[in-house]
């Protein structure tokens, strides 16, 4: 894997940090996340975190458009006793046990098997290691490629996929080199509770969510993600939850961005950002119902690219969380990384989405319309 020597910060160029054996943490096959056969399928399908949807996001930035300005970074492994500035002791010692022990399900659609320990700690290392690139002026722009997700994994608890909180482990690295303000913008399609519990009490970091209005999912994942979980203590006011209603689309997220988000991080300054970024946010996820397209992709990354260039020295690191459409996951991740590396016009487009604006389409679809119409009154 090819590595850029050090030099200037380039706001040309995403810094992506990447280990093939994160693909080595396998979930199986059975009906959606559930680990289960009821045996009467004959096909059942892999679990939706699976390597496939990695590989795919990688290939598309290695041979898409958008290679050129990709600089690959090989990851690493998170040293263990890194772990406990988010999580506690006895968590990482039950996911320490869990593997000794040939895996074990943590909770729902949530099992960590042989190799998937090794994988995690690969995650959260290389996503450290993306942060330690930025804070050390190496680059402006940094993209942890990772697997397993974290954003709903807790200080004590594993949730949603999740074993380890990538981002949350690189957001401590970042205040423990002396960035006294990091804001955190989570635009996957489920609440990043496992983020905002790690910094609720706090008002060094700023944890913002956008997110399907889905409440709680069971006793790893207590949190509803609505308004109301704002934060505590110092920390009140510094947990800013945006439940969006199904369908939202791109104009929702836009407007989201631009009337709270902006606002909000405009007061707070963040000295660093990272974005919890998901592509089951999108139009064709099986696990989210948000709608995005390619183009609304983008057009995040463009505001994300605009609050970093004002408040952060143009520092952003972006975190790989959800995503499960193979296909369109991939394109959607090239679309945000054109938005935020600002390029003049889209590299790609949309393969999938077809709209009433696309007037070719519309006006082909009303004249078939109209024409089924008439066959339907004359044979009346």
């Amino acid at each position: 894997m090819a590595t850029a020597a050090d030099e200037a910060p380039d706001m040309n160029q995403m810094h992506v940090f990447f280990h093939e054996d994160m693909l080595k943490h396998d979930n199986g096959h059975g009906v959606f996340d559930t680990f289960q056969n009821p045996g009467f399928l004959d096909v059942l399908e892999p679990h939706p975190e699976n390597a496939d949807r990695i590989r795919n996001i990688r290939s598309i930035l290695q041979r898409g458009p958008i290679a050129p300005f990709i600089t690959w970074h090989e990851g690493r492994p998170a040293a263990i006793e890194s772990l406990t500035s988010f999580h506690t002791p006895e968590y990482v010692q039950e996911l320490i046990d869990a593997d000794a022990a040939g895996g074990k399900i943590l909770c729902a659609g949530t099992r960590l098997n042989p190799g998937s320990w090794a994988a995690a700690l690969l995650a959260a290392g290389s996503t450290q290691a993306a942060m330690q690139y930025l804070l050390d002026g190496h680059g402006q722009l940094a993209y942890a490629l990772v697997r397993p997700p974290g954003h709903h994994a807790q200080p004590t608890m594993a949730d949603g996929y999740c074993f380890l909180n990538n981002a949350g482990l690189a957001v401590q690295l970042a205040v423990d080199k002396g960035c006294k303000r990091v804001a955190v913008i989570d635009i996957d399609v489920h609440y990043g509770n496992g983020t905002a519990e790690g910094f609720y009490s706090r008002d060094d970091v700023f944890t913002i969510s956008l997110h399907m209005n889905h409440g709680s999912w069971g006793a790893s994942h207590p949190q509803t993600g609505m308004t109301d979980e704002a934060g505590q203590g110092v920390g009140k006011g510094f947990n800013l939850n945006i439940p969006l209603p199904n369908g939202a689309g791109d104009d929702g997220y836009e407007h989201a961005m631009a009337e709270l988000v902006v606002p909000a991080l405009s007061e707070f300054k963040p000295e660093m950002i990272v974005v919890t970024f998901g592509q089951d946010s999108s139009q064709f996820d099986p696990n989210g119902r948000m709608c995005l397209t390619m183009d609304g992709y983008r057009r995040i990354g463009l505001i994300v690219r605009e609050l970093a260039d004002a408040f952060s020295g143009g520092r952003l690191l972006v975190v790989q969380e959800g995503g499960y459409h193979l296909t369109y996951s991939a394109y959607c991740a090239h679309a945000f990384l054109e938005g935020i590396l600002d390029l003049p016009r889209p590299l790609l487009s949309d393969p999938m989405g077809y709209y009433p604006e696309d007037l070719s389409y519309s006006t082909a679809r009303v004249a078939e319309i109209r024409r089924k119409l008439k066959g339907l009154k004359q044979a009346s």
